[in-house]
């Protein structure tokens, strides 16, 4: 158990500096947003084929996999204090890592032979790759972080429950979530954007936390134990009366 929630807290710091990195390379690098016209989009595709197979991997496939690592190990953290409400979170959790590794491998698989097509008729290439793009978009939250939002949801919920995160950290994945949920509402997609940088933050304190502890088990059962303690207690009192 240990080991697991140190292994979702490198998870956890992974997919933060995913995000970060990620960012910068669609905003900076490959200006990606600014371009709308798929023609311009498979001429950068053909210019930096490498660049993009490799943005795909770090924030879809590996993001995916470290994801499902985070998720059991909150699971293990927190499923004694909300069990019903951890079952569900984690399920929803792999099936977002699912469909984001879904979308990076959908999307690296069409790179090469949409490079190839390019050479020998452009105007294909580009409706060929907007097709691609299309289908990894909507494996990959392109329209909405309804998955991530929901997962963030109801682990937030249940730690706030069991007392096995920080209230802070709980607090501010509730915002997130709220973010993420209402940016599958059409004219509010743009907010997929905060709910990654908000993201950010709160995978950055998960990952610190739980590098540092681990769950409280004494904690979880001093409820029963003060229990016992005053049944003898009071059982001593009847006695000495």
């Amino acid at each position: 158990m240990k080991t697991l929630q140190k292994f979702g807290g490198f998870a956890a710091l992974y997919m933060a500096a995913a995000y970060l990195i990620g960012m910068v390379i669609f905003l900076v690098i490959l200006d990606y947003p600014s371009i709308t016209d798929p023609a311009q989009k498979a001429a950068l595709l053909v210019k930096m084929p490498m660049v993009t197979f490799s943005t795909n991997l770090l924030m879809y496939v590996f993001f995916g996999v470290f994801l499902i690592v985070l998720s059991l190990a909150l699971y293990d953290r927190l499923k004694s204090g909300a069990p019903a409400i951890m079952q569900v979170a984690t399920a929803i959790g792999i099936i977002w890592a699912g469909s984001l590794i879904a979308s990076g491998m959908v999307a690296n698989a069409g790179i090469a032979p949409v490079v190839a097509l390019y050479a020998r008729d452009p105007a294909q290439a580009a409706l060929t790759w907007q097709g691609i793009e299309i289908v990894a978009s909507g494996l990959g939250n392109g329209n909405g972080e309804i998955k991530g939002g929901l997962w963030m949801l109801l682990v937030s919920w249940a730690a706030l429950r069991s007392g096995g995160l920080p209230k802070g950290l709980n607090i501010l994945g509730l915002l997130a979530s709220v973010v993420g949920i209402v940016s599958i509402f059409p004219g509010l997609t743009d907010l997929t954007g905060l709910f990654g940088l908000i993201q950010v933050v709160w995978f950055v304190w998960l990952g610190i936390i739980l590098l540092r502890s681990n769950p409280d088990r004494a904690a979880q059962n001093q409820p029963p134990f003060r229990l016992q303690v005053s049944t003898a207690n009071q059982g001593i009192g009847e006695f000495e009366r």
